[in-house]
């Protein structure tokens, strides 16, 4: 009899088992997908133009690719305090963790305790009655009410099967790599920022210089006219012109002050502190040359640039979030166990062995039935993953087509400089020729002023030709990848 309840049990242990096996196989399929913006990248930014794979800025550490030292200081600073940085360092600590966390689901959990009962069965219950007519020793009967004590150890594993916790693992190690990657794109995009306002600064000390310089020009021509109005050679009319003149030119004095105010508490913003002037050298600015960036080959940008490998690093990781996913329909087997000393008394409890209890057990369990939510889940996870794909193919095109606008830039931006520079050349000279043919009486005080007008907007331009001609560098260093090294 015990030989064929023994064959029944291991029938329906092996029908169970093959139920969940069976069941296991019917696992949706994750969605194929297929990088053909990657595999598909061109082999040049301008396909006029080959460049050269063995030089590419991008790899340039930033402290050799920026000279001026008081813009250095300045990035230096704000890589200690700036708060962007700063939460982006704490998104890191916080992946760490989450790789710790399940990296603790591979081991065992075991814990400790202690604990005590009291429990009143009644008489007329089996349980009741079977304690009345039992001794614990000769002639002493169980205790009633019953008490219960207990100290041991507790210890529960689910065993990797289907290494379904790896693959979490996996998949956070990927997402911690990728927070680490952000912080190198926020680096790079902090250094941009505070180079790129650095040069815009100087350019508004530049326009102010040149301000000023045209105010003083505007205050002689308008003491040449009131002279030339009192010998009957100019009318009132040219008199109040240049004074409507003097008074715009002052105005336009007080408004680039407040915008060198206002960028000079967006640089400090940038570095992390209350307003304070920031160190800097005017002098220089229209005589700086910018330095040359080679570009390298497309291709580098997938190792250069910190946006991409974040994104490629999230696409690893939310393909793996699937296949975890997919192997939540698999049975899961987990371990559990119990070890330590029980007694009704706590006296009894060094009494040995007879005090020792154990339990060991271990269950094979899988879904069978109404597997809503876990289908749920894997089809969230595909979504996710086909939804990082493109934000993936979208990282790579956006960055070829910065860098390939960004070099187009460059070339006309300094074609743009070169001409403005020759107009500005021309226009000073035209004010000397205007000014000295007016104070003969021989030219009309319109055309001093369209020449003033003129020299002055071509001098503004040219300021700001020379800030976008820097800026556009900096701009391309980073669209490299470069800046976080």
């Amino acid at each position: 009899m015990n030989m064929m309840e023994n064959s029944k049990t291991k029938n329906i242990i092996t029908a169970i088992a093959l139920s969940l096996v069976l069941a296991s196989c019917k696992a949706p399929m994750a969605t194929v997908i297929k990088d053909e913006v990657k595999e598909n990248i061109p082999q040049n930014f301008n396909q006029e133009e080959q460049q050269d794979a063995n030089n590419n800025s991008g790899t340039t550490p930033w402290r050799q690719f920026f000279t001026d030292p008081n813009l250095v200081t300045l990035i230096e600073t704000a890589l200690k305090n700036n708060q962007e940085l700063l939460i982006t360092l704490q998104e890191i600590e916080i992946a760490k963790s989450g790789v710790l966390a399940k990296k603790g689901r591979l081991t065992p959990t075991v814990s400790a305790g202690i604990g005590a009962g009291l429990k009143k069965s009644g008489r007329y219950t089996s349980e009741g009655a079977g304690d009345a007519t039992t001794e614990i020793e000769p002639g002493k009967e169980m205790p009633d009410p019953l008490g219960n004590f207990e100290a041991g150890l507790n210890a529960s594993w689910e065993i990797d099967i289907w290494k379904k916790l790896r693959t979490e693992k996996e998949s956070a190690v990927a997402h911690y790599l990728s927070t680490v990657e952000g912080k190198n794109f926020v680096l790079s995009n902090l250094i941009e920022e505070v180079a790129d306002n650095y040069y815009e600064l100087l350019a508004l000390d530049n326009q102010l210089d040149i301000i000023q310089q045209y105010i003083k020009l505007q205050q002689r021509a308008l003491e040449i006219s009131k002279i030339q109005k009192e010998a009957a050679a100019a009318t009132e009319l040219a008199v109040k012109k240049f004074e409507a003149e003097l008074a715009k030119s002052k105005a336009s004095e007080y408004t680039i002050r407040q915008q060198i105010t206002e960028k000079e508490n967006e640089i400090t913003a940038l570095l992390g502190r209350y307003p304070q002037p920031i160190v800097r050298t005017k002098e220089n600015f229209m005589s700086t040359i910018p330095p040359t960036v080679y570009t390298g080959i497309p291709s580098q940008l997938l190792a250069n640039r910190p946006d991409i490998k974040q994104a490629e690093l999230e696409l690893k990781a939310s393909k793996l979030d699937v296949e975890a996913a997919r192997k939540e329909f698999y049975p899961s087997l987990e371990i559990s166990a119990t070890l330590g000393l029980e007694a009704f008394k706590p006296s009894y409890l060094v009494k040995l062995p007879e005090s020792i209890a154990y339990n060991l057990v271990g269950e094979l369990a899988g879904p069978l039935i109404n597997k809503s939510a876990i289908k749920a889940n894997f089809q969230t996870a595909d979504a996710k993953q086909v939804q990082a794909l493109y934000e993936y193919d979208k990282t790579i095109l956006n960055a070829y087509l910065d860098v390939a606008n960004l070099m187009s830039k460059v070339k006309n931006i300094d074609q743009y400089y070169q001409l403005k520079s020759q107009e500005t050349k021309a226009l000073d000279q035209s004010i000397d020729i205007a000014n000295q043919l007016f104070r003969n009486s021989r030219a009309d005080y319109l055309e001093v002023l369209l020449n003033q007008r003129d020299a002055l907007d071509a001098k503004m331009e040219l300021i700001e030709a020379k800030q976008k001609q820097l800026s556009t560098v900096v701009d391309i260093y980073k669209s490299l990848g470069g800046g976080w090294k």
